[in-house]
């Protein structure tokens, strides 16, 4: 788990300084290149739909791990927009919370035991 907890660690910092090296590059408005390349139909297009899709499913599997109470609704719209670094440090916080338990951390409340 220590490896696991590494990984998290060092790809949500590389996220974070990259996203801040195309924010200044770049800036902010990242809306109409991601669709723009979708309605294109080229292949950055096709991996933005399949990054969404992996987005769609974050949210769908935060949610419902969370019930799909308040918070739980809430986190599903952090995860939806704020991918990866939402999900790598949310991964830590669970880990922690469970202490290691992958089932609670998968699972939430629905885990066994």
């Amino acid at each position: 788990m220590t490896a696991f907890r590494i990984y998290l660690i060092a790809a949500w910092t590389a996220l974070i300084a990259y996203t801040a090296f195309t924010v200044g590059k770049e800036g902010i408005n990242l809306f109409p290149a991601f669709f723009g390349a979708m309605a294109s139909g080229s292949w950055q297009g096709q991996f933005n739909l399949d990054f969404m899709l992996m987005l769609v499913l974050s949210a769908l599997w935060t949610g419902w791990r969370n019930g799909w109470s308040p918070s739980g609704s809430l986190l599903a719209i952090l995860a939806f927009f704020g991918g990866a670094a939402f999900l790598l440090p949310y991964l830590l916080i669970l880990l922690h919370r469970e202490k290691g338990d992958m089932a609670r951390v998968l699972l939430g409340n629905r885990a066994a035991g």
